[in-house]
């Protein structure tokens, strides 16, 4: 019943060998609701979509931190700064699709922040989207605890970013102004309009269905511009998932539309 219900908010999936992650997530859960058993919650759930959406979000996998695969996030700067821009002057379109908490869209936007090559006028746009209205509302406060700041943030980054507010870390407003977070579900609901130079879909199809994974590659060639980057997780691949994208021959690790001109 509480993996039905994960299922039915996000599409995602709870595999066998992390049913663990059951008792352990929703027990804190369980304590805010004076509730004693699985049992009840999941009868709770059944009653009340809001609880329903607590444990859905509560089952969410929102592993993430800052500039994590920090050699792929490099790549990803040297690519962007790179891009021919057609008009001149167009800002270049970046989606994290998946951002969790917003530590992915805010390592981009510093990323290219601190790139002469992109920082100016034209810097450009990121559209940060997530399943999890909880994780969406943790992303825009910028707010982060001493562990999550320091994994894979900098000193000096550290520094220039955020405020120390308590025990706490909050980003300055500039660092989450340039950052557009919208909520969405990659398996159904609409596309974000117009196109994109470049997509992140990190360690998001994991949990999904073959099925899904090779309906969500289909949508986002559609939105993907002609000489864009696809970036996946480390331990996935479009590889017999679909034929709309090929590894990049000029940015090992990164995909390319399929139908991508080449020159």
């Amino acid at each position: 019943m509480l993996t039905a219900i994960l299922e039915a908010h996000t599409s995602q999936q709870l595999a066998a060998n992390r049913a663990w992650r059951i008792e352990t997530e929703l027990t804190p859960l369980m304590r805010d609701l004076g509730l004693d058993t699985l049992d009840s919650l999941a009868l709770a759930a059944q009653r009340s979509p809001a609880i329903a959406a607590q444990v859905a979000d509560a089952l969410l996998n929102q592993e993430s931190s800052f500039f994590r695969d920090a050699p792929m996030l490099d790549l990803i700067g040297k690519a962007a700064a790179a891009m021919r821009v057609d008009p001149p002057g167009r800002r270049l379109r970046v989606w994290s699709a998946g951002c969790s908490v917003g530590q992915e869209p805010l390592s981009l936007a510093m990323l290219f922040a601190e790139n002469p090559l992109l920082s100016g006028a034209t810097m450009p746009e990121i559209l940060a989207t997530d399943v999890s209205e909880a994780a969406l509302a943790r992303a825009r406060s910028g707010r982060y605890s001493q562990f999550e700041i320091q994994r894979g943030l900098p000193i000096r980054r550290m520094i220039e970013w955020f405020d120390s507010d308590g025990g706490d870390w909050v980003a300055k407003p500039d660092l989450v102004r340039r950052i557009a977070f919208r909520r969405m579900n990659l398996v159904g609901d609409p596309l974000p309009q117009g196109r994109f130079d470049i997509i992140l879909c990190r360690n998001v199809l994991l949990y999904l269905t073959a099925e899904h994974r090779s309906a969500i590659f289909e949508r986002l060639a559609t939105i993907l511009r002609p000489g864009g980057l696809l970036m996946l997780g480390a331990g996935e691949t479009v590889i017999g998932h679909t034929e709309a994208f090929r590894p990049s021959p000029d940015y090992r690790g990164l995909y390319e539309l399929t139908a991508a001109p080449r020159g």
